[in-house]
């Protein structure tokens, strides 16, 4: 009886310490490893300096979209910028001119 009674209570307190253990173990490993750990910190910062360099190219591609729309809301509309655009949407070219393609950033 005494000695049923010491091991229950040495594998008790065995068990114990052992699942403890396993959930520390469990957690340590998650905050360092996991989808929101230690290491995932330089993937997030790596994917917030990309997203900020593609905002401030959003951001000029706006203000140069919303110059443009400002000359051809006015009373009196650019004739150059009302000419190219034409020329862009119709797809027409003048006998002797030249018609040189950019890409689109470079275009506007």
């Amino acid at each position: 009886m005494v000695i049923r009674t010491r091991i229950r209570a040495i594998l008790f307190n065995l068990t114990l310490y052992c699942v403890t253990g396993a959930a520390v173990t469990f957690f340590t490993w998650h905050s360092i490893n996991g989808d929101r750990g230690l290491k995932a910190r330089g993937e997030y910062e790596r994917r917030i300096t990309a997203l900020n360099g593609e905002l401030d190219g959003l951001k000029t591609d706006k203000a140069n979209w919303s110059k443009r729309i400002t000359l051809m809301r006015t009373d009196s509309v650019d004739r150059d910028l009302l000419e190219e655009e034409a020329r862009h949407l119709l797809a027409r070219i003048g006998p002797g001119e030249l018609v040189i393609f950019l890409d689109g950033a470079e275009k506007r």
